[in-house]
């Protein structure tokens, strides 16, 4: 664990760590300062890391078990634990989101390796959901700690029927192939600290009990806590860069600004707990089984 190095990037969210070479495996109480760094500061930066497809899953898999790439979405051609995110597949990662909440048990954490990087534009943008939950006026954080959501992935990301291209209509086919429906809590608590956050995103549609114009109403609400600009690491990508996040509390974004170059992502997911609310209850499913993408952390 000697010579790891930990500097804090903004006031809420975000660290860049040095000092350990992560494409080599990792002693028990090097595993644990990188959790314990993931749990403070949500989001992990690597610099000059010298990864390919088997060593980023070797490093994931210090965290815990590897998912496959996605529950609907094809992975990269004999890789199946490894989503391309790519600009060639479009752009539909510009909405916020926590990665995969419309299954039962969401990955805990996300890591995505810089492959292709635009001469310009292209950051990810990673929002601490704890942060804004310690924001919330205490009456609106009493009533989000009541509220439970509906996620799912029958719907598009963020484009209109009247932009959906030919392509765009078979990567929304693929992405909805198998539908999920979950109710999670809109306040989680994280198994490993303690701390809630906002657990909502764009995979959040309904909040149970309310229509859908008044859940709109409602997540639209808190959903400007996790978005403001203090609660933000904006990550501009350079050559072999690893990012890692919890995305049992954070969001991210993908931000279109790039003029269509090419830009490609590495993603390995590690598989995640069912979430828990504040009085201990867990999330149920609704439709959908995603025994085939993850187990389930213990």
């Amino acid at each position: 664990m000697s010579g790891i190095e930990i500097h804090k990037v903004t006031a809420h969210i975000g660290a860049r760590v040095s000092g350990v070479d992560i494409d080599r495996p990792l002693g028990s109480d090097t595993v644990a300062a990188l959790r314990e760094a993931l749990n403070v500061h949500k989001a992990l930066v690597f610099d000059n890391v010298n990864l390919d497809d088997e060593t980023q899953q070797s490093f994931v898999r210090h965290f815990g078990d590897v998912t496959t790439a996605h529950p609907t979405v094809s992975s990269i051609a004999g890789t199946p634990n490894v989503l391309p995110v790519d600009s060639e597949r479009g752009r539909a990662a510009n909405h916020w989101h926590t990665d995969v909440t419309f299954v039962l048990n969401p990955p805990q954490a996300t890591t995505l390796r810089s492959i292709t990087i635009p001469p310009y534009g292209g950051e990810t943008l990673i929002a601490s959901s704890a942060a804004a939950y310690r924001q919330l006026p205490e009456p609106l954080r009493q009533l989000a700690d009541t509220l439970w959501a509906e996620h799912t992935n029958d719907y598009d990301y963020a484009v209109s029927d009247e932009e959906v291209d030919e392509r765009q209509a078979a990567n929304r086919a693929e992405f909805t192939s198998i539908k999920y429906r979950t109710v999670h809590p809109v306040v989680r608590v994280h198994p490993l600290t303690g701390e809630r956050g906002l657990f909502i995103g764009g995979f959040a549609q309904r909040i149970v009990g309310l229509s859908p114009g008044e859940s709109r109403k409602i997540l639209d609400l808190l959903q400007t806590y996790v978005t403001r600009p203090e609660n933000i690491l904006r990550h501009r990508w350079s050559e072999n860069q690893l990012v890692v996040f919890d995305n049992r509390i954070t969001q991210h974004y993908a931000v279109d600004n790039y003029d269509g170059q090419p830009r490609r992502l590495h993603r390995v997911t590690v598989a995640g707990d069912v979430p828990v609310g504040i009085e201990g209850k867990a999330s149920y499913s609704i439709e959908g089984d995603a025994s085939h993408y993850t187990a389930v952390a213990a």
